[in-house]
């Protein structure tokens, strides 16, 4: 294998994330080009005999030669977003020896041959495969294929809720899981909201009926609710864990940001 390693730049997507574009082909190379040209702080990785394509670029370029799938595992540990011009198959069967988890595995987006379909299929949450998708369907003009279901669904991402106002998700991950399926599926939940800021909800539709706010954790009926989300700065006591068992989600927003 052969690479360059140029510096990265400063520049930063909304996401502030480490991003590659990624071509096997000619045709997919220069449409990697094109959409380099619109994101300069992204690197680029093609077979280097389509390094060419790419002169003129300010982005980071990585020029290999040999397998591709030799790449793979240097990609998914130098970046934190992989946007592959490559077929969606061919990526299920590349990325898959190198699959860990939601926690570790970079996002990992697949721009269709006619860059038309912008589809996370990996890390769509946790990783920001979905929020990239979005941010390049909307550069290339094309259309974000979101499957996860609180996306869908126009609901709470629990995993990821207040994540851009700098929260910190507390829970265990059985948790995370248990509260996310009742959420998706419609039922009861409270939001139980003490501190930090009251702008978390960003779709454009309005918050979904099965979803209500408290300002007080003691106002919350614990037997009308499926789940509880609660955000606040208090101390949860191992007791109050055992009481709601995988029922809870606690949320620490930044104490600098408080009034």
């Amino acid at each position: 294998m052969t690479m360059n390693t140029l510096p990265e730049t400063s520049s930063a997507t909304p996401l502030d994330v480490r991003i590659v574009l990624v071509a096997i082909t000619k045709h997919g190379a220069q449409q990697t080009a094109d959409l380099a040209r619109r994101l300069p702080q992204a690197s680029v990785c093609v077979a280097d005999k389509f390094a060419p394509l790419m002169a003129g670029l300010p982005n980071p370029v990585r020029a290999y030669s040999g397998a591709f799938r030799d790449e793979i595992a240097t990609l998914f540990a130098d970046f934190d977003q992989v946007v592959f011009f490559v077929s969606l198959g061919a990526v299920v069967r590349l990325i898959a020896p190198h699959l860990k988890s939601k926690d570790e595995d970079p996002g990992v987006v697949v721009v269709d041959d006619a860059a038309q379909f912008v589809i996370p299929v990996l890390s769509g949450h946790v990783g920001g495969a979905n929020a990239m998708a979005e941010q390049l369907a909307a550069m290339l003009s094309a259309t974000a294929v979101l499957t996860t279901a609180s996306d869908v669904g126009k609901t709470i991402p629990v995993d990821i809720l207040g994540r851009e106002l700098g929260w910190k998700v507390e829970a265990p991950k059985i948790n995370i899981t248990r509260v996310s399926a009742h959420v998706v599926n419609g039922e009861p939940i409270a939001v139980v909201q003490e501190t930090g800021s009251p702008n978390w909800w960003t779709r454009s539709t309005p918050l979904p009926g099965s979803i209500h706010k408290f300002e007080r954790f003691e106002d919350v009926d614990l037997n009308r609710f499926k789940a509880v989300l609660w955000i606040t700065h208090a101390e949860i006591t191992p007791e109050r864990w055992q009481q709601l068992s995988e029922r809870l989600v606690v949320y620490r927003p930044p104490q600098e940001v408080e009034a």
